[in-house]
């Protein structure tokens, strides 16, 4: 590297050292490789491509690829993140999800799109189309029976509380009115098979019942996302007063803390191992024959530690087939054993570790009504 080279690349460096630099703009990745030099921003290889695709609004450039002159490395310095995020975030509603990089592609492009080429949170009281307390429209929804997605209209309204669907347009009775309080919205692009996919769980008579949509309008099911959340914000604003909204934040939807393949057995352990479908919702642990099943098989209570709650790697010596299972969890409840095995090490130990952070924290009035409810459907 010629001595110039090596005089731009340290002075760049330095200004990437800056505080707020360190980490990607965007989605909070560390040690970010790329940077926008007409917003003066430093981003992940993932958000630059994000970017890329608004050459109106931001120019991107390698930090160690693509030449630099002292003009560029100055603008950068008088700008960097901390300034951007001053700017185009000042008035981020309290509710809106903000996307971390381990966030899906859709959630992070509404956000980049959101701040610097809508400019939505840079004034205040700015209108915004999730923030209306109602919202009317189509998504494509999943047949429970039949697998198809259809087109269903679908009606959120805040005055009422509910969010509902219809089977046919001109249907006067919804096919389902579901509290919006009762909602847990999490993308899952992947499971459903297309980059909008959004996963709808919610309560039905106390078991889990699941739908599945997604808009082919990235903005319009980021904006059905954010509709839900605000409506659950303001709720929860009537019914906790003295709460903060950052503590009001944590009470919205949430992302599963772990899903993935395990087998399990029965309630006798004599029956052979099943592979079923995990999803781990904070305390309720279900599983599915298929990751894409309305309802549950059943659920699984996670309490905690403090209560006779206790997760330990391996299957008890009698368990039907163990020595079959080299990767197995057995979790103990004041009743019974639970046990379960996974294909690899790697998958037994962050099982493990997810079980473990759950059973470490104290349980809530709610979730002692929760396992009385579980003990009492056993």
């Amino acid at each position: 590297m010629s001595a110039e080279k090596e005089r731009i690349f340290r002075a760049l460096k330095d200004v990437v050292q800056k505080p707020g630099n360190g980490i990607c703009a965007d989605c909070g990745l560390p040690e970010p490789e790329w940077a926008s030099t007409t917003l003066g921003i430093f981003i992940c290889v993932h958000c630059s491509g994000i970017h890329r695709n608004i050459p109106d609004v931001s120019k991107v450039k390698s930090l160690l690829l693509d030449p630099w002159d002292d003009s560029q490395i100055q603008h950068m310095a008088q700008l960097g993140n901390a300034a951007a995020k001053h700017k185009y975030e000042t008035f981020v509603p309290a509710y809106y999800y903000v996307p971390m990089y381990m966030d899906c592609q859709v959630l992070r492009e509404q956000w980049i799109r959101s701040k610097y080429e809508r400019k939505d949170f840079i004034e205040a009281n700015k209108p915004l189309a999730y923030a209306t307390g109602y919202r009317e429209g189509f998504l494509w929804k999943r047949g429970r029976d039949n697998g198809q997605f259809l087109n269903r209209k679908f009606v959120l309204s805040e005055t009422d509380g509910i969010l509902k669907y219809f089977a046919k347009n001109d249907a006067k009775e919804p096919k389902a009115a579901i509290k919006v309080d009762n909602i847990n919205a999490t993308f899952q692009p992947t499971k459903i098979g297309n980059p909008n996919g959004l996963q709808l769980t919610y309560l039905k008579d106390n078991s889990t019942r699941n739908i599945f949509v997604y808009h082919e309008e990235g903005k319009e099911i980021v904006d059905w996302f954010n509709a839900i959340r605000s409506i659950q914000f303001h709720y929860l604003k009537v019914a906790f007063p003295g709460a903060s909204d950052c503590e009001l934040k944590h009470k919205l939807t949430r992302n599963f803390l772990k899903e993935g393949y395990m087998e399990k057995t029965g309630p006798k352990q004599t029956e052979g191992f099943k592979k079923r479908w995990f999803s781990l919702d904070h305390r309720r642990l279900m599983y599915y024959k298929d990751p894409l099943d309305a309802f549950a098989k059943g659920e699984v209570f996670i309490g905690s530690s403090d209560n006779g709650y206790l997760v330990k790697a391996g299957l008890p010596p009698g368990a039907q087939g163990n020595w079959n299972w080299q990767y197995g969890i057995t979790i103990i409840t004041p009743d019974r054993e639970f046990l379960f095995t996974c294909e690899t090490e790697s998958e037994q130990r962050d099982w493990k570790a997810v079980f473990t952070g759950v059973m470490s924290q104290q349980m809530s009035p709610q979730e002692y009504t929760m396992e009385a409810y579980f003990k009492h459907k056993r």
